[in-house]
């Protein structure tokens, strides 16, 4: 025989040896990132994408940086729209921990391998990074087995995605950079009013003398009176403008001399990062995620806005705008978009005293001599 018979290289204790023999490696010579499994949220059959990608989940694990003389890729590079920056990095991670430690919890994995277009956060320089290629036959059949994945990645750039992995890091990023709608919301109200009219001491009806405003959920009705006992009335409320423009007696109650109508406002509450509200506007409904809230000046931050038309639309002032979560709510008084760009980006790494650049030349794309 070619090979030497008294050595099996299919014996799987063997293989076994060697790939825990690779794991210790990975975990005493690698570093500890997050693996992001990418949702897709609406695939396009056609050209096999999703533009609009969500990674709500986030496993930690090691994997060995195969660069030892820093990043690969073009690097920093200064372009006409600024810098780019191209580094790229190999992650090798182990399949059974891979295995062990992302594919058996996540229920939307359905390949026993990693994806391209799933993300690596690496904590030591805080940079994101995307597969672009999954290499899983390097090295090549070691005892005839494959105990590692070699992930070829480049530097992620933030497009709007959706991050909801539970790591403030990781999620910090999506609230830094997402298109952001600055909301001045205004939560004081106006308590409606209504008066009473009795008949053999039940009330016979009810009217609404002032309508109020900015109710987002129909207030509790009460009927004060010292001798009257059991009459029950139900307040229904505009979702347009915040008015209570309804009441019913579902109880007429008994021994009422000189009833007063009290309207008590819900509950008010404060919006929850993370939760999606809503704005009505004639047949549109806008919905976003929340960011931020801030108590102090009534201020909402809101990313991932859009319309259920699927068009293009702008929250309104004037308004009523909901909380599904928290049921908080307010009417919007003022509307400021937010494009926040990464440092780079807005070039505010550079000044115009470098000598590379000639600031002084006012057509770049003409004859040198004429400026």
């Amino acid at each position: 025989m070619a090979t030497n018979l008294y050595f099996n290289q299919k014996a799987r204790s063997e293989q076994l040896l060697y790939e825990d023999i690779v794991i210790e490696s990975l975990k005493t010579y690698g570093q500890d990132v997050f693996y992001l499994p990418r949702d897709l949220v609406n695939e396009d059959t056609i050209l096999g994408d999703d533009p609009v990608s969500s990674f709500n989940s986030s496993y930690m694990l090691e994997m060995y940086i195969e660069n030892i003389e820093g990043f690969d890729g073009e690097g920093d590079l200064f372009t006409r729209f600024g810098v780019e920056i191209r580094d790229e990095a190999t992650f090798i991670v182990s399949r059974r921990r891979w295995r062990d430690t992302v594919a058996r919890y996540d229920n939307e994995i359905t390949v026993d391998r990693p994806k391209e277009g799933d993300l690596i956060y690496l904590p030591m320089s805080q940079s994101m990074f995307q597969i672009t290629h999954v290499e899983h036959e390097q090295p090549f059949y070691q005892l005839q087995n494959l105990p590692v994945f070699k992930l070829r990645c480049q530097l992620f750039e933030y497009t709007g995605e959706d991050l909801d992995t539970g790591v403030e890091t990781i999620d910090d990023i999506e609230s830094r950079y997402a298109y952001k709608y600055i909301l001045t919301l205004n939560n004081e109200r106006d308590s409606a009013q209504a008066s009473a009219t009795l008949n053999s001491g039940q009330l016979q009806s009810v009217s609404i003398t002032d309508s109020g405003n900015n109710y987002f959920f129909a207030p509790t009705v009460t009927i004060v009176d010292s001798s009257g006992v059991g009459a029950a009335i139900t307040a229904t409320v505009d979702s347009n403008n915040g008015k209570v423009n309804g009441l019913t007696i579902t109880n007429p109650g008994t021994g009422y001399t000189n009833p007063s109508i009290r309207f008590t406002d819900p509950q008010i509450s404060t919006f929850t990062v993370g939760e999606t509200i809503t704005s009505k506007s004639g047949d549109t409904t806008m919905r976003a995620e929340v960011a931020k809230y801030s108590d102090s000046d009534d201020k909402l931050h809101l990313i991932h806005a859009g319309a259920d038309d699927g068009k293009y639309h702008t929250f309104a002032v004037g308004k009523k705008i909901l909380g599904l979560k928290s049921n908080a709510g307010g009417v919007i008084t003022l509307v400021v978009e937010d494009n926040q760009l990464s440092e780079n980006e807005q070039n505010t790494d550079f000044s115009t005293g470098t000598d590379f650049i000639d600031f002084s030349e006012t057509n770049p794309f003409g004859d040198v001599s004429n400026n």
